[in-house]
């Protein structure tokens, strides 16, 4: 659990650390400034600095950023790297390099229903086409939040908040410019040196999709730029 220092994020740790030998997705560490207002201006809660709400918070920001941005688990600090373990809903737990590949969205949107009531079918998604799709519907980035910590180190329980504005196309949905919100509980737990062992999140993906799915069927003969089959937790969380 990091503490965030001074630098160009005032919520994620890391995004200035040996810039030179990371391997970045993008050739470069990301910029969060959108999606940093769009937290400021919209969350619920305000946490003293130095608390353990603030704390918790910046952590989980933090290996939401390695985990979308950064090539290879060897790089990531928030973690314990052999230990290292993603619950999400109950399911079998992902390891770092199989979560590393998948995506943070194709992890956490990953279900069990029959494939012709999938609305979201992650196995059919690569890492950059999940990401992708998201970036496309929330141009402004995906805000997360703490709204209460239930309990500290070792195993920290809490509930979070999920937001953002639905103002680009989603999987030939239509925008509606509404705000999509989910929440949920998760538990992290962590080791004596405060890296992250174990990620276990409990939430219900509807909550996401009733949202996006709600804006209206895009015409691929009605806009003939948006193929959408192609159009599209970018983690810019």
């Amino acid at each position: 659990m990091a503490t965030v220092p001074a630098g160009r994020d005032k919520y994620r740790s890391f995004l200035d650390d040996e810039a030179d030998s990371v391997q970045w997705r993008r050739g470069g560490p990301p910029t969060y400034d959108v999606v940093n207002q769009l937290f400021e201006q919209g969350r619920t809660k305000e946490w003293e600095e130095g608390s353990l709400e603030e704390t918790v918070q910046n952590a989980i920001k933090t290996w939401a950023m390695e985990l979308s941005h950064k090539v290879r688990l060897q790089d990531f600090k928030s973690i314990n790297h052999e230990k290292f373990n993603l619950i999400v809903n109950g399911r079998e737990g992902l390891k770092g390099e199989e979560a590393l590949k998948m995506g943070s969205y194709n992890a956490l949107l990953k279900n069990s229903l029959p494939k012709e009531f999938q609305y979201y079918k992650a196995d059919e998604e690569s890492f950059e086409s999940s990401h992708e799709a998201f970036r496309s519907a929330f141009p402004r980035g995906f805000a997360w939040e703490v709204i209460h910590v239930y309990s500290g180190p070792p195993l920290i329980a809490f509930k979070f908040r999920h937001w953002g504005i639905f103002e680009g196309p989603f999987k030939g949905h239509a925008p509606t410019g509404e705000k999509v919100e989910l929440y949920g509980i998760a538990t992290v737990k962590v080791d004596e040196g405060l890296k992250v062992e174990e990620v276990e999140v409990y939430y219900d993906p509807a909550q996401l999709f009733g949202g996006l799915l709600k804006g209206a069927p895009i015409s691929i003969s009605s806009s003939p730029t948006q193929d959408a089959s192609a159009c599209p937790f970018h983690s810019r969380s």
